[in-house]
């Protein structure tokens, strides 16, 4: 046998074999004192009750073992409910029993089997407890002074004094044999399923070493991915200001150094030349605005700000699992886009940052404009910091603010605040 799974079935096999031998013994015997008309003489023998009709037991058997294979797979299914197998362990367990009563407890193997459909849906908890009760009372059940005074069963020796001294010595034999090969059996059925176990043990551990494995080198081609990414970044912008300040200004150095040199001898000339630069000068300034746009995140190229804005923190809030919420208290009007990139990119570093070092479950965002001002509050429920040390990003935020002539506080209580404040203008104000 390869396999517990196998070893299982031959046991279901085997002892099925034996308890029907033993059904049909006791058939045959009883059979056989009636028909010779010893059944007296039998009675008289030491037997505490009378025997139940052999046919009848004999049909018992057959129901109340095909009960055990129905009770064993339907405990094996994996889907079932704790209740339900209890009450199925329970079934089975009486089944076993109605079949040692009907064979007069000849025949006390069939525990074992019983006990392997335990063992092979063992998963530990409370079943251990059940395993314990379960064989404790198979055991007694089993006993032979127990069985006798609870069920006043006939013996298999009264049986057997029925045959002559040479045959009761063969099926005496043969009884013990039928039960120590069932115990090999058994102990050869729990080894390979304790092999079983143990190699699905180390196969899910192979599993998890390949698993992590696997994340370590997606780890590192995602670092590697990003950094591939950033130089083709920085490539295409030292490209973006070769091809357009560069162009630009080169050509307005050479038109002013002509411009320096006709401006006293052809003045006419050098006025038209200055013209002509000019116009370069607001062709380059639209080129660089361009390629600005170009930087633009996707989401405000395509959305309205404030719909990106949100669009943006949703999308968050699903991938990362925090909860985001969004309060505006009065929305400002003619945002420039240069506004709109700072709000922007404050808003998506700090959803960043509460999730990667604060680790934050909340996160709350407010904004609102109070005395010509715009004000952005960014609160998580992270861990937060005892010493507060700037790095890129909170530097970076306060370099963007201050160019558009904003500042930008933070501190930690009970999480991580940013406050970032922007001037606002008019709507008539360029």
């Amino acid at each position: 046998m390869k396999t517990f799974a196998e070893m299982h079935r031959f046991l279901y096999i085997y002892n099925g074999i034996i308890v029907m031998l033993y059904a049909a013994f006791f058939y045959v015997t009883q059979k056989k004192i009636a028909a010779f008309g010893v059944a007296h003489e039998f009675l008289l023998h030491g037997v505490p009750t009378l025997p139940l009709p052999a046919a009848h037991n004999f049909f018992v058997v057959l129901f109340a073992f095909a009960l055990i294979i129905i009770f064993s797979r339907l405990y094996t299914d994996e889907t079932l409910s704790e209740p339900w197998q209890y009450l199925l362990i329970f079934l089975e367990i009486n089944a076993c029993v109605l079949v040692m009563h009907s064979i007069n407890m000849a025949y006390d193997g069939i525990i074992l089997l019983v006990v392997a459909d335990l063992m092979r849906r063992y998963e530990g908890r409370h079943q251990e407890y059940i395993l314990l009760f379960s064989m404790i009372g198979l055991y007694l059940v089993a006993n032979y002074n127990l069985t006798m005074f609870n069920f006043a069963v006939v013996p298999f020796e009264n049986h057997i004094f029925y045959y002559a001294p040479k045959v009761q010595t063969v099926l005496l034999g043969l009884r013990d044999f039928f039960a120590s090969l069932n115990i090999v059996f058994f102990v050869i059925a729990m080894m390979l399923l304790v092999k079983s176990n143990h190699e699905e043990k180390e196969r899910i551990r192979q599993l998890n070493d390949a698993l992590h494995n696997a994340n370590r080198r997606l780890a590192a081609y995602a670092n590697e991915a990003s950094r591939t990414g950033e130089l083709r970044e920085r490539n295409r912008l030292a490209r973006e200001i070769h091809d357009t300040l560069g162009h630009t200004l080169t050509g307005l150095v050479a038109g002013l150094d002509a411009v320096i040199m006709t401006l006293d001898t052809a003045p006419d000339f050098a006025k038209k030349q200055l013209v002509k630069l000019r116009q370069t000068a607001q062709n380059g300034i639209g080129e660089v605005r361009q390629s600005v746009n170009k930087l633009r995140p996707d989401a405000l190229s395509k959305l309205p700000f404030r719909y990106a804005l949100a669009k943006t923190c949703a999308d968050f809030a699903d991938n990362s699992g925090m909860i985001i919420t969004f309060d505006v208290a009065n929305w400002p009007e003619n945002l420039r886009q240069d506004e709109e990139d700072t709000i922007y990119r404050i808003i998506q570093e700090s959803l960043t940052n509460a999730n990667r070092h604060g680790r934050a479950k909340h996160v709350g965002i407010t904004i609102g404009v109070i005395e010509n001002y715009l004000h952005i509050i960014i609160a998580d429920d992270g861990t937060g910091c005892e010493a507060i040390t700037p790095g890129f990003g909170l530097t970076h935020m306060r370099e963007r603010l201050a160019i558009l002539g904003g500042t930008l506080e933070f501190r930690s209580v009970n999480g991580f605040v940013i406050k970032a404040t922007l001037p606002t203008r008019d709507s008539d104000t360029p």
